[in-house]
């Protein structure tokens, strides 16, 4: 799997991990959507891992998955900034996996 943030993306994930510590993680959340083909990404940070992720390198560093989830995404994905919403964007050639993708801090 392939993850590349846009420039962006990259300053405004800066921005949000100023200070912060802990491990960056791309989730399939499932909490409340019903089913788990329901559900929704999103960036997670969060304090420990998990026994079934596995790390993506990208170029803004390392972003874990959890292995029984990457079914639901794609080989070759792009993670924008939005600024008019205020908000990211992921992205494959072929589709748009969620166009508000939130930020989460777990950490605390």
């Amino acid at each position: 799997m392939q993850i590349e943030w846009t420039t962006e993306a990259q300053n405004k994930l800066a921005e949000k991990m100023r200070g912060r510590s802990g491990f960056l993680k791309l989730k399939y959340d499932t909490e409340g959507c019903g089913c788990v083909v329901s559900g929704v990404t999103a960036l997670w940070l969060e304090s420990d891992l998990t026994t079934g992720e596995e790390v993506v390198i990208t170029n803004a560093g390392p972003l874990y998955i959890e292995k029984s989830k990457t079914i639901f995404l794609d080989d070759r994905m792009k993670i924008s900034y939005i600024e008019d919403s205020n908000c990211f964007r992921l992205a494959s050639p072929s589709q748009i996996i969620n166009p508000r993708l939130n930020f989460f801090d777990y950490t605390s």
